[in-house]
């Protein structure tokens, strides 16, 4: 199973439960692929409580491969976001 952009919106209360289910129930009993451009130190704010968080990326860590990517957006490759546009005569 693959959960992608876990973070991008705060969970409710009640989707914060399921989702702790979710992982319980796959702890050791098969793979999960979850992405997040959040840090487990803000998994707290995420899911509205930090003890739930802290029990949930226990059990992700546990037996995890835990890539970490740097640099720019793919999505954002072919856009200049940084440099001024240049002005039409």
């Amino acid at each position: 199973m693959i959960i992608d952009e876990v973070g991008y919106i705060p969970f409710d209360p009640e989707a914060a439960n399921l989702m702790f289910s979710l992982i319980s129930a796959r702890y050791e009993r098969a793979s999960l692929i979850i992405t997040s451009n959040k840090a487990f130190s803000s998994w707290g704010e995420i899911f509205g409580d930090e003890v739930v968080a802290a029990a949930m990326i226990d059990r992700l860590v546990h037996h995890a491969e835990i890539l970490s990517l740097k640099g720019d957006s793919y999505r954002l490759k072919d856009r200049d976001l940084g440099r001024a546009k240049p002005q039409q005569p």
